[in-house]
């Protein structure tokens, strides 16, 4: 039986560090292992792609998907997805990784690296301490080679230049030039660009959209968490959700939520009222 929907999950941190967007290892651990457990398949992007395209899929079916490329994301989640054999695609600022030799991960006998929590990571990376926060090219190689990762562009820089620029022309020219550096910059150090591409902070509107796809980017994903997956929808438009800080049972439930055929759209549709009726208030 093939799956109806593919829910993509989205992560940033998986840290011992409390902050927003973080997961514990402990949650991080709870959950994959209860993915396995249940008999769900994380599916790569190739894969989900040939699902929007037609082709079935397990009827379990998900899509692991994080956001930037922080080195927690190495060292505690990597060595969870290789345990369970669970595979995510991670969507990486290409301007901000590093150099150097790999850092342990956790279960390794060695001291871990001290990882910064979300707000002190944004403070470092905006004074240009990019190391102590980042994965390094090492790294991104190393978790390609164990199948626990595979790798996509989120621009170069991260940067909200609809926000930030002179003039309406001047943002889509600095976005143009996001999308071209970070193609070349990971066609240099992976050998290839796939076709799925992640909007920076989430923004996007109808010319960044043509702007995207006329750089050979056809797989948009989202911040957007209350509509479905389903096949023969628009690529552009991938609907992802954000991982809450929870034990198993919470995903269970949100992913059963968010792949049911009848009682998903409802829910979808509850969420998007609750949120127009604060954004009124």
């Amino acid at each position: 039986m093939s799956a109806y929907c593919v829910p993509v999950l989205m992560y940033h941190h998986v840290s011992p560090t409390a902050g927003i967007i973080t997961t514990t290892p402990a949650n991080f651990e709870s959950q994959i292992a209860g993915l396995a457990r249940h008999g769900y398949h994380a599916l790569s992007a190739a894969e989900f792609a040939g699902f929007l395209a037609g082709q079935p899929v397990p009827d379990k079916s998900v899509m692991i998907t994080f956001d930037d490329g922080y080195l927690d994301n190495w060292v505690y989640a990597h060595p969870v997805l290789k345990k369970y054999g669970m595979q995510a695609s991670l969507f990486l600022i290409t301007g901000i990784l590093g150099e150097g030799p790999v850092r342990p991960v956790h279960g390794e006998s060695l001291e871990l690296p001290p990882i910064a929590g979300h707000m002190q990571a944004k403070s470092m990376l905006a004074a240009g301490t990019t190391d102590p926060v980042m994965l390094r090219w090492s790294e991104v190689l190393a978790m390609r080679e164990a199948g626990t990762f595979e790798f996509h562009s989120h621009t170069h820089t991260h940067t909200r230049w609809d926000l930030l620029a002179a003039t309406r022309e001047a943002a889509l020219e600095h976005m143009r030039q996001e999308l071209s550096d970070s193609r070349a910059t990971l066609q240099e150090r992976l050998g290839s660009v796939s076709e799925h591409f992640c909007w920076p902070q989430g923004y996007f509107d109808s010319e960044y959209i043509a702007l995207a796809q006329a750089a050979g980017f056809k797989y948009l994903h989202t911040t957007i968490a209350h509509n479905q997956n389903l096949a023969g929808n628009d690529p552009a438009c991938i609907y992802r959700f954000a991982v809450r800080n929870r034990r198993f049972s919470w995903l269970w439930q949100r992913t059963w939520l968010a792949a049911h055929p009848v009682i998903g759209p409802i829910y979808n549709r509850w969420k998007s009222w609750k949120r127009a009726k604060r954004a009124k208030a």
